[in-house]
């Protein structure tokens, strides 16, 4: 949503990190999910995208459940 709260998780998304909807749903993606040093980075493409302006093929880094670190690519429409 436009404050960064998650308000769908699919599937694919439970898979890759290891959260279920009922742990994600309502929470601070960027804040809760998305390494420190990247943060400012996500966040400034996830507020492009909500203003109309599209970003392809950004990588970053995600935390998984179990504490893993894995990267993943956004495009952000």
């Amino acid at each position: 949503d436009t404050q960064g709260r998650v308000n769908v998780w699919n599937q694919c998304a439970m898979k890759l990190v290891g959260y279920t909807i009922s742990e994600v749903m309502g929470k601070n993606l960027v804040q809760e999910f998305i390494t420190k040093e990247y943060r400012a980075a996500v966040k400034a493409v996830l507020d492009k995208a909500l203003r109309g302006k599209e970003t392809a093929n950004f990588e970053f880094p995600l935390i998984t459940k179990n504490g893993i670190r894995i990267e993943v690519l956004l495009n952000a429409t």
